[in-house]
């Protein structure tokens, strides 16, 4: 469908952007008018720690399957281990155990990457993720670490690539409980927003 271009806005931040010495793309929907700012929103960027967000749906998809179940019990070992970095799970000692569903905590609210690198495996790899994104329409979000055949694109963008209007609208699919249903949705958008203990009053 057409969508209306918020023209002040876009001035305001071509202008903010006019100086950056680099490669800019931005994209914003306002969700209740449909205005959208378009700069280079349909340019693949590497996703960095985003990618984290496709991979905790590429989990949930697993766990809504029955093949996972978001409140087990895992082992962690060395072999897991995403060297050079300063992840909390680094810290465990081998066979420490740890709940699935604090994995994704960590993977998301300190951007641990062993948890990532683990939760990518749990989905199935990166290849399984990916399969989800293409079936729902995201032509260029895709993970390219650990994944086979996505050797040359991890040599140009890293871990992942995405685009700013794509991100931003998987992101909104969350929140709309659009991405597998809507419970799901809900867990995974709590997740995002760092709310982690649904007993508590403070989650409410």
């Amino acid at each position: 469908f057409a969508q209306e271009t918020d023209q002040k806005l876009t001035k305001k931040l071509e202008a903010l952007v006019q100086n950056f010495q680099g490669d800019v793309g931005i994209y914003v929907r306002h969700l209740k008018t449909g205005k959208v700012v378009q700069i280079n929103a349909d340019t693949v960027f590497p996703t960095a720690s985003m990618i984290k967000v496709p991979i905790t749906i590429g989990v949930f998809q697993k766990i809504e399957q029955g093949e996972l179940n978001y409140h087990s019990t895992l082992v962690y070992r060395d072999s897991l281990g995403y060297m050079g970095e300063e992840d909390i799970l680094l810290s465990f000692k081998d066979s420490s155990s740890i709940a699935l569903s604090k994995i994704l905590m960590l993977m998301i609210t300190t951007s641990d990457n062993t948890a990532s690198l683990w939760c990518q495996h749990l989905a199935g790899t990166g290849t399984a993720i990916n399969a989800w994104l293409e079936a729902n329409g995201f032509q260029y979000t895709r993970v390219n670490s650990r994944t086979p055949g996505r050797e040359d694109a991890r040599n140009q963008y890293g871990w992942g690539q995405t685009t700013p209007r794509e991100m931003a609208e998987l992101l909104v699919q969350v929140r709309q409980g659009k991405v597998i249903n809507q419970r799901v949705s809900e867990r995974i958008y709590r997740n995002l927003v760092r709310i982690y203990w649904d007993s508590e009053a403070l989650s409410q």
